[in-house]
């Protein structure tokens, strides 16, 4: 069976949609999910007719190399956040969770409660790994639930089996109840379907590359790359996720894409599209099980987000730093994906700055024009569209 994508709507996106989209530009979530189901439809044509592939094709190997720690720095700071060990700070941006809590009478400490679950779980995922224990990832989730019980992080609390009362709205914002018309009834026409088109562009750009970004960084972290260092069967996994995108527009969802939290299965062994498939009845299973499965705590699945980032930040040694013509563009693309919490920002920031350092050190003739075409649309989102 062929390798396939598991798709989910992403973090960013979800916040892109809903602060930006919604809120702050004002349209209504029906009108919204056009814009979703238009970018997947999109997604479709391009990727039938081959455009998404080419589009692969021409990022510059300092860029592909740097995609894979890029995004395990990504999963990673993931995972730190969702554990608690690191938290915001308004002086240094973020800072590490107070292990000193606990000597301060009344405090709340159950972010710290969190931070040791974590940090014990991360342990044990290493353990359980030299060990060469199978499954040690799902492994490890359960014994970071038990650590977390008498810290009193795992909780029971809210344990409802009342599922139909979770999915009342569902008819309202699904099967094709979509506001077309509703988007271009703004005081202008041209300023309505302006706006439309940027914003089917920003979803197009950051769900592309996204999931190109998360392809790319686990097929090469997993060795499912052949000899030319192409990643068979891309087209395929690539239609699934264009197809993801524009069907859970239709099913009340945002944007549906590749998500950067498929190398924990890769990392546990699944290589092919029955992994997927498994995955996919287990979550089908999850509306079941929902108040089961929602007692495990983000603090007991985070350090597996943890433990990939590890695994694929190992590829740091394929990126020539030594070089900075290539050591610039690839450096942009690790940093920029942690630390703006985006794959597809990552790679753009990479992509423009490698066509900078090309064009003004006079090796433009290295570049290829589609480089160039998806920089410029890059650079044209970043500059008119408000990126929430």
């Amino acid at each position: 069976m062929q390798k396939s994508p598991l798709c989910r709507p992403p973090a960013g996106l979800n916040a892109f949609f809903a602060y930006t989209v919604v809120l702050a530009m004002g349209y209504t979530y029906s009108q919204s999910l056009v814009v979703v189901f238009v970018s997947g439809v999109l997604f479709i044509v391009i990727t039938a007719i081959g455009l998404r592939e080419a589009i692969i094709d021409s990022i510059p190997e300092a860029v592909i190399n740097a995609v894979t720690p890029g995004v395990g720095l990504f999963i990673t700071i993931i995972g730190l956040k969702n554990s608690g060990l690191v938290v915001s700070s308004s002086a240094t941006l973020v800072a590490m969770v107070d292990f000193s809590q606990w000597r301060t009478p009344g405090a709340d400490i159950s972010g710290l409660c969190g931070a040791l679950v974590a940090l014990i779980g991360l342990v044990v995922f290493a353990v359980l790994h030299i060990k060469k224990v199978r499954g040690c990832i799902f492994i490890g989730i359960i014994v970071s639930t038990i650590i977390g019980i008498p810290l009193g992080v795992t909780s029971f609390d809210g344990l409802s089996f009342d599922i139909g009362g979770k999915v009342t709205d569902f008819p309202e914002v699904s099967f094709l109840n979509l506001d077309f018309a509703g988007l271009l009834t703004g005081e202008s026409l041209v300023d309505s379907l302006f706006a439309v088109f940027m914003l089917v562009i920003s979803f197009s750009l950051v769900n592309m590359f996204d999931s190109i970004g998360t392809l790319v960084g686990a097929a090469r972290q997993s060795g499912m790359v052949d000899e030319n260092g192409e990643i068979p069967s891309m087209k395929q996994a690539l239609m699934s996720d264009a197809i993801s995108t524009a069907a859970g527009a239709l099913l009340g969802t945002s944007t549906v894409t590749t998500v950067v939290e498929s190398s924990a299965g890769i990392a546990a062994g699944g290589r092919t599209g029955l992994t997927s498939l498994v995955t996919s009845l287990l979550f089908l299973g999850s509306l079941i099980l929902a108040p089961v499965v929602g007692i495990i705590p983000s603090a007991a699945t985070a350090p597996a987000l943890i433990f990939v980032g590890i695994l694929m930040l190992s590829n740091v040694k394929d990126v020539d730093l030594n070089n900075m013509e290539s050591a610039l563009p690839a450096f942009c693309t690790i940093v920029f994906m942690p630390f703006t919490y985006s794959i597809a920002n990552g790679i753009a920031i990479g992509l423009i700055t490698y066509c900078m350092v090309q064009l003004l050190t006079g090796n433009w003739r290295k570049i290829k024009p589609l480089t160039v075409i998806v920089a410029l649309i890059f650079i044209a989102r970043y500059a008119f569209m408000t990126l929430g």
